[in-house]
């Protein structure tokens, strides 16, 4: 999952789902740097993106990718499925998309608290942008593809990728619906659970 997959998973926590985001710009094991509530963020973030990476369905069409997508087939499922979600977020959340953004991009969060001047950066400009809000859409797919592309410091095929995804929609789609049918109620007891955790702590 990308930014919008990672958001939704946080549990309706908008603090969460910063800090959720924010577990993609932190390497190695010791974060006790950081706030509680930052550390949970980049743990669920670690814990679904190790979800998502070993699932035996979404491994499977990584590897049907492959050969069109090389070294870059699991990045973009992650963007697929981004893009697959907010197609169809109306059969995942009550609120519309739209409104479900424009309470997380309006949240009163302090982002230097964070201490990272990229994530700083890349949040204020994903927010002022309104690139989110793009994500159920042709043009945002492309736009998200092509951007991650040239982030990468090898050379890729990723911008090919937007072609692929409209060549193997249904079979991508599918797998999207098989694998959230899994992972809502999977996260929902993850959430659950480190509730109760922390309450008795």
């Amino acid at each position: 999952m990308d930014f919008l997959g990672h958001i939704y998973f946080s549990n309706n926590d908008i603090k969460l789902m910063y800090a959720n985001l924010f577990g993609d710009f932190v390497k190695g094991k010791n974060f006790s740097m950081y706030t509680a509530e930052i550390q949970k963020g980049i743990t669920l973030h670690r814990h679904l993106d190790n979800h998502i990476d070993h699932h035996p369905i979404v491994l499977e069409l990584t590897r049907f990718l492959y050969p069109k997508l090389p070294k870059v087939s699991a990045i973009a499922v992650d963007i697929y499925f981004d893009h697959l979600l907010a197609k169809n977020w109306k059969q995942f959340h009550p609120l519309k998309l739209d409104d479900f953004l424009n309470d997380f991009e309006s949240y009163p969060i302090s982002l230097g608290e964070f201490n990272n001047t990229d994530f700083e950066t890349i949040i204020q400009r994903m927010n002022k942008g309104k690139w989110l809000h793009h994500s159920a859409t042709h043009y945002g797919l492309e736009k998200s593809l092509n951007g991650v592309s040239a982030l990468l410091s090898f050379p890729n095929k990723l911008t090919k990728a937007f072609g692929t995804f409209i060549e193997n929609e249904k079979y991508i789609s599918e797998i999207f619906f098989a694998y959230m049918k899994e992972a809502i109620p999977y996260f929902s007891a993850y959430h659950q659970y480190n509730e109760q955790k922390s309450q008795l702590e």
